[in-house]
């Protein structure tokens, strides 16, 4: 079966994931979370990429992040992926691959999904059991969001800056949106799309995406998923 496309739209969020091989550890120790993060600063910058949001957990990686061009993800996820690789190679003395296949991305609607992935996102520690509170975790973008904590690669969304007037007041709204839990069915959408590679959005931005593009926002279905209880059940 043919690999479905990247899918992009100029000034377009995506929700990137990428997992380690095997559901396998791809973190260790804290200087490997931190050298992941030097090497996505970097290789964001190098590549014109507006990092928004992101949460590296123990075996996978979420990224929220705009790209100033078609090929500048793709080019960013190259090389933070080689390099890391070759990081964690000589730090474990291991070989081969760390990461399980491509990384999967799926294109956001500002208006419907883009403040509900940001906390999709940074609540996975909490989802996972891991923590109470997102605040907890130190290997995420919410005490950047929600604290003022300094990260120099990350870069607020529109949205994210419409919260308030003052950087205090954005901090303060976006401290709220923690106060209430993600409904279910936006969950259960934000995992279908990450799995499925599909457009996260509405019926009229999803429509207008494949007007522009030409590109199904999302594969034609085939009397039905059987695995769909599966992607619920899984976490992200």
């Amino acid at each position: 079966m043919a690999r479905r496309p990247r899918l992009y739209l100029p000034d377009c969020p995506l929700h990137i994931i990428q997992r380690g091989n095997n559901r396998d550890a791809c973190f260790r120790d804290d200087s490997d979370y931190k050298a992941y993060l030097y090497f996505m600063r970097e290789a964001a910058a190098q590549y014109g990429v507006s990092i928004h949001a992101f949460v590296l957990m123990t075996n996978h990686v979420h990224i929220l992040a705009t790209p100033s061009t078609e090929k500048s993800v793709s080019r960013m996820m190259q090389s933070i992926g080689r390099r890391y690789v070759q990081y964690f190679n000589y730090t474990y003395s291991r070989t081969g691959t760390l990461w399980e296949g491509r990384y999967k991305s799926t294109l956001v609607d500002t208006d419907r999904y883009l403040l509900t992935v940001y906390r999709y996102i940074e609540l996975n520690p909490v989802r996972a059991g891991m923590v109470e509170h997102a605040a907890d975790y130190p290997w995420s973008s919410y005490p950047h969001n929600a604290a003022g904590v300094e990260i120099q690669m990350l870069t607020p969304h529109d949205c994210y800056v419409a919260l308030g007037k003052t950087t205090e007041m954005r901090e303060s709204a976006y401290r709220k949106l923690f106060q209430t839990d993600i409904p279910d069915m936006d969950i259960e959408a934000i995992r279908l799309a990450a799995n499925k590679s599909w457009v996260l959005g509405s019926k009229k931005f999803i429509e207008q995406f494949e007007h522009r593009v030409g590109v199904a926002g999302k594969t034609a279905k085939h009397g039905g998923d059987r695995k769909s209880k599966e992607y619920r059940n899984q976490r992200h």
